[in-house]
């Protein structure tokens, strides 16, 4: 499958449907359900249409955590330019547009990303800008940065931190949504609240993940 707007459109709404994740249940997304079984593909089938891993098709527990933080602290982003990285599905970023938000963007290096963000930010009636570069080490103003589900390999996580660090030094807020990933720092972050969501047990080996939200001070 070549890859266009178009292409990548007709893949996610064959392969999905509106759904509202278990923990937001104010927000609809185009989500994987378990008569899809679009991760159960193999790596193998997935490369040959052209598909990374469909992280888009599913709302992760740190995302799911971090955007119902944001909704139910909506003073958190509002009148701010926020920049959610590591987007996905776009779950969070729409959750600061709905919170008031000023500007949105959702980063994602993942093309399939970009019309799946366009998709659910249209069936929540909200505007969000997509940002398809690795902007690790970039600095275009953001007020708060939020980043959902992020600490899950040693050498991605390493490149976070002093980027995160260098945003925060020069005044932004980090927030971060994490359900205990192996590679979350065991230090340097302040805990704001605590949730249990709900989660596919295909992906995650369980029904539901302890998610924090958490500063980084």
């Amino acid at each position: 499958m070549t890859l266009t707007p178009a292409t990548a459109e007709r893949f996610i709404r064959d392969n999905t449907v509106l759904l509202a994740p278990p923990h937001v249940p104010e927000i609809l997304l185009h989500l994987a359900d378990e008569a899809h079984d679009l991760w159960r593909r193999t790596e193998e089938e997935l490369a040959e249409i052209g598909l990374p891993p469909p992280f888009w098709a599913f709302a992760w527990a740190g995302g799911q955590g971090l955007a119902r933080y944001i909704l139910d602290h909506p003073q958190t982003v509002r009148e701010l330019k926020v920049l959610d990285f590591a987007s996905g599905s776009g779950l969070v970023a729409i959750a600061a547009a709905k919170a008031g938000a000023a500007e949105v963007a959702a980063a994602d290096i993942d093309p399939f990303c970009e019309t799946a963000i366009r998709l659910n930010a249209d069936a929540n009636a909200v505007q969000v800008h997509f940002l398809g570069a690795d902007c690790i080490g970039t600095d275009e103003g953001w007020d708060i940065v939020l980043a959902g589900d992020v600490f899950y390999e040693k050498p991605f996580a390493d490149r976070l931190i002093p980027w995160f660090s260098a945003l925060k030094s020069r005044g932004a807020t980090v927030l971060v949504g994490d359900p205990g990933r192996a590679y979350l720092p065991t230090s340097g972050f302040e805990r704001l609240a605590v949730y249990e969501v709900p989660v596919t047990r295909v992906l995650e080996d369980a029904e539901v993940k302890k998610t924090k939200v958490l500063r980084l001070v």
